[in-house]
């Protein structure tokens, strides 16, 4: 069975732990006791709190919003599922960038009485640039506007208008309160003809054939022999980010750029003869060579390899960003310091248009270049999200930005 890896995002109380709390239940996703514990803690009016299934943290109870990012795992006949459900208020945008990196499909929610707003556009955009090419619009609360089809249409028209490029795009009226369209057809939406939200998640085909396929695998971690019976033993651990490897394979290893050839795999306790990607396995090569956190081993077609990047990034920090600002890159292994060099442009949310700035400011996008201390290995992000993302980080270990990388300014073989 496949995974599928989705987010829901909107704006706050658009509705999004209701519609999971929702769409697990009625589609009997639920463990017994689970369902029980709902049941128990009914409203006053007899209906069930279906965000109680997400809204984990004690301060999300209280305040009856979502601020972390609360996964849920469910499966059925045809697929595994991975939920993100993450918060809609801007403050917490980084966590919506962190649930967006890890998803291939987002439900991005909006109440039909509020239409488009800022945020809406805020998460659009940020499901874009993160490779997000399937979108489900869950246009919620439909019952609040007494089924109207003119609001439904006049949403979609507005969604349209921003003309950015997603692959797959569906435009679902829903009660997630009520259950309309979620995983039961609605009665009371008699003129929509499409599919359920359930329908759509399991029926919708991802395609990653615009993801590279050759070998990428960040050394985390070098295994040495303990001195007794294993005296030469050196291995390489990490987790294969795309691709496979199998014994006798060339590789490269960088960022030395020596040649060496795969001696022995191992996906502890025992040793295999080949790994795909998204194994944790451990590599032996034929030669000694100097490698340690952060080199990459890869396979004959070398990534980019670069001291000099350019980036598109949400910033996330309440002290704008400015050139000539210090902060740390992490990349996949790797940690390097970078300056940055130039600001390019940022986006106008409300249009989608790029215009030129000297600062970011908090929840901003942007495009910058970024000049490090070291060589980072990487592929573009529209070619490999695993190797094309990076965070930044600040002197007071503060995570302040999320980037993709767009494309190489010098490329070193």
């Amino acid at each position: 069975m496949d995974i599928l890896r989705f987010l829901t995002c909107g704006n706050v109380d658009d509705g999004k732990s209701t519609l999971i709390g929702r769409l697990l239940y009625d589609s009997n996703a639920l463990a017994t006791d689970l369902k029980e514990f709902l049941e128990s803690k009914k409203n006053n009016d007899g209906s069930i709190n279906l965000a109680l299934l997400t809204d984990g943290l004690k301060a999300e109870r209280e305040q009856g919003i979502t601020i972390d990012v609360a996964y849920k795992y469910f499966t059925t006949k045809k697929r595994k599922y991975i939920i993100a459900d993450s918060p809609g208020h801007v403050q917490y945008t980084k966590n919506m960038v962190t649930a967006a990196s890890n998803s291939d499909l987002a439900i991005i929610l909006i109440d039909a009485r509020k239409g488009v707003t800022e945020q809406t556009k805020r998460h659009i955009y940020i499901c874009f640039f993160m490779g997000i090419r399937y979108i489900a619009f869950a246009i919620n609360k439909i019952d609040l506007v007494n089924y109207s089809n003119e609001q439904y249409e006049k949403i979609k028209s507005d969604i349209e208008s921003l003309n950015l490029d997603f692959d797959v795009v569906e435009f679902i009226p829903l009660s997630a309160l009520n259950g309309d369209n979620v995983v039961y057809k609605s009665k009371n939406i008699k003129w929509y003809n499409g599919p359920t939200l359930f329908e759509f998640l399991e029926n919708v085909q991802i395609c990653y054939d615009n993801q590279i396929q050759d070998f990428r695998f960040p050394v985390q971690y070098v295994i040495r022999s303990d001195g007794n019976e294993y005296q030469d033993f050196r291995a390489y651990a990490g987790r294969i980010l795309c691709g496979e490897i199998r014994k006798g394979d060339q590789v490269y290893i960088l960022p030395s750029r020596i040649t060496a050839n795969i001696k022995k795999i191992y996906k502890f306790p025992k040793e295999i003869d080949y790994a795909t990607n998204g194994s944790s396995v451990a590599i032996e090569i034929d030669q000694d060579i100097d490698i340690s956190r952060g080199f990459m081993i890869v396979g004959t077609r070398l990534p980019y390899i670069s001291k000099q990047i350019e980036a598109q990034i949400c910033w996330m920090s309440k002290t704008p960003l400015k050139e000539k600002d210090r902060l740390i890159l992490r990349h996949t292994t790797k940690e390097v310091k970078a300056i940055v060099t130039k600001i390019i442009s940022k986006i106008d949310i409300e249009i989608y248009e790029e215009q030129n700035s000297e600062i970011l400011e908090m929840n901003d996008i942007g495009k910058i270049q970024l000049k490090l201390s070291e060589e980072i290995f990487y592929d573009p992000y529209t070619m490999n999200r695993s190797t094309g993302c990076f965070i930044l980080i600040d002197d007071h270990n503060d995570t302040v930005a999320g980037g993709v990388l767009l494309q190489m300014l010098d490329y070193t073989i």
